[in-house]
Formats: C-alpha cells, structure tokens, sequence
C-alpha cells in the first residue's frame, strides 16, 4: 500500500498540549506515586517523588489537569494550603471513601509542575463550591500586587504569583459534577467566567467550558448557542471500553480473548467520528475555529487489577494499551486544527497511566512510550497524506526543523504490514527510527520484568528515491524521522 505525504502543502499546527496528562486524588493516582512528603525514604525533592518526576520529564509533560475529575467539585482549595498539620481532612467519597489528608494542595501542585515543566490546568469546583470560592482561589494564585488572597499566598511562602494556563469551569457537569441540563450548565458558566479574575492581561486564563459524555451532541450544540462567545475551549470525555458500555464487566486488563482486542480497537477508533460531529456543530456557531475542542479524559478502562480497591482504578498497562493510545493521538494530530489539548487519563496508578508505582518501586508502561516516541509531533506542522491506508494501520505526519516525522500504528492482531510513504524526496536519509512491539496480545511490565515492552531502534525500514518503504511487524508503533 502507497500513501503520498504533501510536505509542500501547509497544515495546521499540532499543540503540544494535545500530549497533556491528567493526575486526581483518586487511589494512589498522587499520594505515594508523584507525592510522598519531603520525609519519606524514597528519594524527592520538596516531597515529589525524584524516580517519577524523571521518568515524566523525559516526556515533556506540556499541561497537567488536576485536581479532578469529579473530586475536582468537591474539592475546597482552602483546605489544601498553610501547614500540613492543620489542614483538613476529608472522606473522598468519589473514589473509595477514604480519608484525603490534603497534604497535596495548590503549592505542592505547583512545585510539582515547576520539576516537570508543566503547564497548569485547573478544574474549578462549580458542583459543591461558589463563584467567590473560585475567584478568590484565581486571586491567590495569580494576583501580583497586594489583596487578600495574594497576602495569604506569601503568609503560606509563596511571595510571587503563579501562572495559571488552563482553567476549567465545571466537570462533567452532566453526570457527577451537578446532573445539570445544558441549558442551565449554559447559564452557570456564563456566571462563573464573569467573575473569574484576569491579573495578567498579557497572559490571559483560557476558560475552558464542560463538554459533552460522548456522543451528546445536543450539550454541544446548547454550550455552543448560549455561551460559546464566552469560552475559549470545550471539553469532550470519552473512554475505550471493550465491550462498549459500562457496567460492572468492562473487561479485563491482560486476561482477555482476542474479541476483545478487535472491540477495543474499534472502539478507540470512534473518537475520530465523536470529534468531527461535535467540531461540525462548533463549526456552525465558531466558522473561523476560535473555540477549541479539549479532550480533557480519554484513555481505556478496564476492570480493576484483582485484590485492589475498586475506588482506585488501577489497571495494568499492554501492548493493547499502546496501540489504543497511537490510534488517539494520530486522530487528535489529524484534527489539530480544532482539538488543541488532550489529557490522558490518568497519568500514574490510575486508569491507561504512565507509570505504576509500588513501594519504592516504579515501571514505565507500554503507553508511557508511545507518548515519549510521539515528541517530535509536538508544535510540528501537520503533514496531510492521500491513499489508500492498510487495513489496521493508522498514521500520522508532521514536519518542523526541516525533518519529517511519521508515527504508524499497526494495530493488527497477527499480520505485518507492507506500507510505503511517497513525495518525500527532499528528505535524504533517516534521523531515528523506533518501534514499540510485543509477540503476545496481552504483554506487559511488571515489578519482576519492568522491561518486556520497551521502545527500541527499528532496522525495518528504507528510505531511497522510491520513498519510505517499511514491514511494519503486527502490534507495533513505530515512528521515523527523516531529515
């Protein structure tokens, strides 16, 4: 199979916030994984875990969403400042009842963001909370002169304000975040972002709006019609399940029949149709594409790992995992003209992460590099391609620096792929070329082999005047460069 890449012709920039992460107090998503307190053994630096923080720069985290999710609304940002020792206690009542200590507030978010080199992405609590809790949390963290919030930022050490990117307003707004209809979610955001704070007028907060569960095309098109003037990005959530619904059996995370591996591809392929209907609808009220689409959770979900909390989320990692995180991050890549952020959840511990912790101990996952193969995409120039693409096979283009990068996804069960990439013949030879594989539908990391689905140098590939010809092995992602 040939596909023609037109380098020559530009396309839209792809964000680097599409490759955002997304951490909430939910299990051991923070406590002990990304936090652990500057007393602990495990080695840290102002009490954020160092194997961790490393591994997750490696990866240029552009954006991290916290601190939910739905914990997000009923999260009182007055509860996780000033000394550790008196701050209060909560129950999490969203995610397994336990007692939530918050020694992981807004300063620690923040000196968590500076090791990584992130930018901030905070959900505001419009479900339990109000519009002065929101703006005087805005106040505290970003307000340079002297008031009272800013004042009780530098009583808590912090003498300079913050930079605070992202703001969200609401979470699933339609569900756990307050059951809302559109119409009044409308009129709810619309007062919320009238109070919210701009200190910066250089750096304004972008708002970002709740979208839609899925397929509810009719929230898009309400937020739209009633509110859209007032945002600048709308959310959308959508998890690959592998039998499609929820419910009590979604699944196992390793121990699963092929069946079950087609029905997860086919389903992580539906975010494509999800983004172009509703980007259709924001189309009809926002034709030059001011507002953006932000998929602030996607990702699989899975039964829980066997002997856990089931409040947790935690689920092992495989090369199932990888391949549905290629397929997302291509359609993202192809839409970059609409979707400028993407947050996977959930970046450690929780859901399809990064990393998984235990004790002192820590493994990347299968998903963990794809994102870090995936970095040369970031703030390149989209790279438009026509032909005829394998069945199973999903690929995304771009170009910055003069060098051409192209990450392909075979996400076959048992069968390679024959493909070849033509109207590059301005690029001469191969920069870098690697692979993500496995030989079992079902291989993951573990604690015992924390290196059976690694990234490695891929030799399956040429590059002469014909054009980029490459065997692209089944279950693999692979991403070249050519310069």
């Amino acid at each position: 199979m040939t596909i023609e890449l037109l380098p020559q012709k530009s396309g839209p920039q792809i964000s680097k916030y599409i490759y955002g992460q997304f951490s909430e107090h939910l299990g051991n998503g923070i406590y002990g994984s990304l936090y652990v307190g500057k007393n602990s053994k495990i080695p840290n630096v102002n009490g954020m875990r160092s194997d961790v923080v490393n591994a997750l720069k490696k990866i240029h985290v552009p954006a991290l969403r916290w601190p939910g999710g739905l914990f997000a609304d009923t999260y009182h940002w007055v509860d996780g400042i000033g000394p550790m020792d008196t701050r209060k206690k909560i129950v999490n009542t969203n995610w397994g009842d336990v007692t939530e200590n918050n020694h992981f507030g807004t300063h620690e978010y923040f000196e968590l963001l500076h090791q990584l080199g992130a930018d901030a992405y905070i959900n505001a609590n419009i479900g339990s909370g109000t519009v002065q809790e929101m703006a005087e949390w805005v106040e505290y963290m970003t307000m340079p002169g002297e008031s009272p919030m800013a004042n009780l930022r530098r009583k808590n050490g912090r003498q300079d304000p913050w930079r605070v990117k992202f703001f969200g307003i609401g979470n699933e707004s339609w569900g756990g975040g307050g059951n809302m209809r559109p119409e009044y979610y409308s009129d709810v955001y619309r007062q919320y972002q009238t109070f919210m704070p701009q200190y910066d007028k250089d750096h304004p907060i972008y708002k970002v709006a709740c979208g839609p569960n899925e397929d509810d095309y009719n929230w898009t098109d309400t937020v739209m019609k009633y509110a859209g003037k007032y945002l600048d990005g709308i959310s959308l959530h959508f998890y690959t399940l592998p039998k499609g619904t929820w419910g009590q059996n979604k699944g196992d995370a390793t121990d699963f029949p092929e069946s079950e591996w087609d029905s997860t591809m086919t389903r992580a392929k539906h975010m494509d149709e999800l983004i172009t209907r509703h980007s259709t609808i924001m189309d009809k009220y926002d034709p030059e594409k001011r507002v953006n689409l932000i998929v602030d959770e996607w990702g699989t979900w899975f039964d829980v790992e066997k002997g856990t909390n089931p409040g947790f989320l935690h689920q092992q990692n495989t090369i199932r995992d990888a391949m549905v995180a290629a397929i997302n991050l291509n359609i993202f890549q192809k839409h970059a003209d609409r979707v400028y952020m993407a947050n996977i959840a959930q970046m450690v511990n929780v859901l399809q992460s990064m990393i998984l912790t235990k004790g002192d101990k820590m493994i990347k996952t299968p998903t963990y590099y794809v994102f870090d193969m995936y970095q040369k995409h970031m703030d390149a120039e989209f790279v438009e391609g026509v032909g005829e693409v394998p069945e199973n096979v999903t690929y995304a283009a771009s170009q910055k620096d003069g060098k051409l990068t192209i990450s392909i996804c075979n996400y076959d069960a048992h069968d390679s792929k024959d493909v070849n990439f033509v109207g590059i013949k301005p690029f001469k030879a191969i920069d870098s070329a690697k692979i993500l594989t496995a030989n079992k539908l079902d291989a993951h990391n573990t604690f015992d082999d924390p290196d059976e689905v690694v990234e490695k140098d891929f030799s399956g590939a040429t590059l002469n005047d014909e054009g980029l010809s490459m065997d692209l092995p089944s279950k693999s992602v692979v991403t070249i460069t050519v310069k």
